[in-house]
């Protein structure tokens, strides 16, 4: 079993990996990086931008049609646990172009199929995050219950109270995949020295990290409020800006690079 597929800490290496200092302003400029690998690798942008959109689109008709508002705001907030697995494909675009090659699709999937399989381990542990954001919901609404078809006024306690719990569960998910999965692609390390790791960064930069929190919010509700459309640009633009934050912020290495 090779180090990057282990679920638990490797001997001989430290527990975390040491994260630079930030200044406040730092996610603008991984921002400008992301939109330059965007350009660059235009056709795997593409089809993940569409890839996310008809997904989105496929998930809120369900919720529609099965006539429940809280499946609706589950699933349109459960967006923010599922992104980041969605996201390991994107730092593969973003190596080929530091590597001065034209990204392509295969290439891409390559990169997936190499960390699938702590990808899976740690979107598995943001499913269960998911799944107790989305009963948490449920709860909400028997102790603020709603008519069948309910006015805004009605759905303004329901939808506060689910804003603060939500927030709640987003600001552990945030601390937790900011820069694990970029790390768990990019060296052959384990996904709990991983997500330590990302922990740390995000508490010992919090000004910088409160930044980039408030532009993944602001593009998320951007792409809701265009229908999921301009998630076709957003989606890739925060994956890349995500790869080059943490080449930035995380010194990783101290573990083997991934082959």
């Amino acid at each position: 079993m090779t180090a990057g597929s282990s679920d638990a800490p490797q001997r001989g290496l430290p527990f975390v990996a040491p994260c630079r200092r930030l200044e406040p302003h730092a996610p603008y400029r991984w921002l400008r990086k992301g939109w330059y690998d965007l350009r660059h690798g235009w056709r795997p942008t593409l089809s993940y931008g569409i890839t996310i959109v008809v997904l989105s689109w496929l998930v809120t008709a369900l919720a529609f049609r099965l006539g429940s508002y809280v499946l609706v705001f589950a699933a349109l907030t459960g967006f923010v646990f599922i992104a980041p697995v969605a996201a390991i494909g994107l730092y593969e675009v973003s190596r080929q172009v530091a590597a001065g090659h034209q990204p392509t699709m295969a290439v891409t999937l390559r990169g997936i199929r190499r960390v699938f399989g702590s990808a899976m381990v740690f979107g598995l542990a943001l499913l269960v995050v998911f799944l107790v954001w989305a009963r948490a919901v449920s709860l909400i609404s028997i102790f603020l219950p709603m008519d069948a078809d309910p006015t805004v006024g009605e759905m303004w306690p329901y939808l506060l109270a689910a804003t603060m719990v939500g927030g709640l569960f987003s600001a552990v998910t945030f601390a937790v995949s900011a820069f694990s999965l970029p790390m768990i692609d990019d060296r052959q390390t384990d996904t709990i020295t991983a997500v330590v790791t990302s922990v740390n960064a995000v508490l010992r930069n919090k000004r910088a990290m409160a930044n980039w929190a408030a532009v993944i919010v602001t593009a998320v509700l951007i792409g809701f409020a265009t229908g999921f459309l301009m998630f076709i640009i957003m989606i890739p633009l925060l994956g890349y800006a995500t790869w080059h934050g943490y080449l930035e912020t995380i010194d990783a290495s101290a573990w083997p690079r991934a082959e």
